[in-house]
């Protein structure tokens, strides 16, 4: 009996084994599900972004974003293109320049124009009641005006002058700005605003008393003479102004009658130190060539004659 009751015994802890490796098994084997589960959990951001890619509203702005951002690219890429292109167009070099118009020149900087005087200052002067010093001139009439706008369009310049852009501007060259950096740069290039400063200097050089044999500066000597450069200048140097951005009837009226006309130019509006070596072209009667003048030209630089510029 006690032999039988042993092996029963056995058969239950036979039992319970084989029942708890069957629950192993069992949780054993649903582990996997559990796992694809939790992969399924980090999933769904990704499904979540490729399901509303998708939806026809949500699509149709993207592909209109992406034509416009490249739209932008290329225009900017264009654009560029353009300007770096445009700066190396042929009129801006010689001989190019020298048959451009002002219309030509304008087509691009047309803002040297239609950009007006601020209407007050960085001080907080205010236009309409504060003069330039050009507006104190006797030869000058309106409101403030720019220096492109004073040399082009006021209204004592168009009777004086037949300025141009290429009067001052006679091109450059973007990558050096001066003659002879390298074999093939352009010549007579000049530095700072691409402008040659001795034009500058023929119209805003200092009053050459000394040359003239008067005792001194026109503000000291004019009115010893009545004020009228052409008390001497009417059979002196009759021959004068004869250069293409030169008005040279004009000037004779505007100079007979105001003689700060002249002056303006010959030294009323200096800017520099230094008198321009004019050509002393000959005149009828001219009376012999004294020591200062015996190494100048006789005639204006080929650029200047009113013939000069034409091809």
């Amino acid at each position: 009996m006690n032999a039988g009751k042993d092996k029963w015994w056995i058969g239950i802890i036979a039992l319970v084994a084989v029942v708890i490796w069957g629950l192993a098994t069992h949780f054993t084997s649903n582990k996997t599900p559990d796992s694809a589960t939790t992969n399924n959990v980090s999933a769904p951001p990704t499904q979540t972004v490729i399901a509303a890619s998708p939806t026809t509203t949500n699509e149709a702005p993207s592909k209109a974003t992406d034509e416009a951002l490249s739209q932008t690219v290329a225009t900017s890429t264009a654009s560029n293109a353009d300007y770096v292109r445009a700066r190396y167009d042929p009129i801006h070099f010689k001989p190019a320049i020298d048959t451009a118009t002002d219309a030509d020149c304008l087509k691009c900087h047309q803002e040297v124009l239609d950009t007006n005087t601020r209407d007050a200052s960085p001080a907080g002067l205010q236009k309409n009641t504060t003069l330039a010093w050009y507006q104190t001139l006797d030869t000058y009439e309106g409101e403030q005006m720019t220096f492109h706008q004073r040399h082009l369009t006021a209204p004592f310049i168009k009777k004086v002058a037949n300025m141009s852009c290429t009067t001052c501007h006679q091109g450059n060259d973007p990558r050096d700005e001066v003659s002879g950096s390298a074999f093939d740069t352009q010549a007579g290039l000049t530095m700072r605003k691409m402008v040659d400063p001795d034009t500058c200097l023929m119209c805003h050089g200092k009053f050459p008393h000394e040359v003239m044999g008067l005792p001194g500066p026109w503000e000291q000597s004019g009115a010893t003479f009545q004020n009228n450069c052409l008390l001497c200048h009417a059979g002196i140097r009759t021959v004068r102004h004869q250069v293409n951005f030169l008005n040279a009837a004009g000037i004779e009226q505007e100079g007979a009658a105001n003689s700060d006309s002249c002056y303006g130019c010959h030294g009323g509006r200096s800017w520099y130190r230094t008198s321009f070596p004019y050509p002393r072209h000959a005149w009828p009667g001219a009376t012999p060539t004294p020591d200062w003048a015996k190494n100048r030209p006789t005639e204006s630089d080929l650029r200047f004659l009113i013939e000069g510029s034409k091809p």
